[in-house]
């Protein structure tokens, strides 16, 4: 049931970005571009997905104390603005906003096999695989030297 509701939903929301155009690497750019040819049409798109969530979260999802296909709920207990949210926010930004691709709509044109999307894709994983090193490599190091001054004391 799980693996049902998930691919429902995968296609409720891949049909919707191709429907709304938000695939549309120039679409997008032109809804960025806010001192140029603006196109606000997609701030609707994210209008109505802000009160569709809404509306399902207040009626569906916060009354109840149990999920319905899952144990529990998940819910980020993590809520710190810190340096690495910072820089993975900055980085997105600028990668989205110089391509007009978004991760989710990059996988939904997938099946177009553009070599535009194909080479971002490509990039995206490689950038996300840095991250993970970068990020690895930096709590070994916190690690080694948190252990370092506790054998010193």
């Amino acid at each position: 049931m799980k693996l049902l509701s998930a691919f429902i939903a995968g296609l409720l929301f891949g049909l919707g970005l191709i429907i709304a155009q938000m695939t549309n690497p120039q679409k997008v750019l032109a809804f960025l571009d806010i001192t140029g040819q603006w196109d606000a049409s997609l701030m609707l798109v994210m209008s109505a997905g802000l009160i569709v969530f809404s509306l399902g979260y207040f009626y569906l999802i916060k009354p109840r104390t149990k999920p319905i296909l899952v144990a529990r709920f998940f819910i980020p207990e993590r809520n710190i603005i810190d340096t690495k949210l910072i820089i993975g926010a900055v980085l997105f930004g600028l990668g989205w906003g110089l391509t007009g691709i978004c991760p989710g709509p990059a996988v939904t044109n997938i099946l177009a096999a553009q070599p535009k999307i194909l080479v971002f894709i490509a990039v995206m994983l490689l950038g996300m695989f840095c991250a993970r090193c970068v990020i690895r490599f930096n709590d070994n190091k916190l690690l080694i030297t948190t252990s370092t001054k506790l054998q010193n004391n």
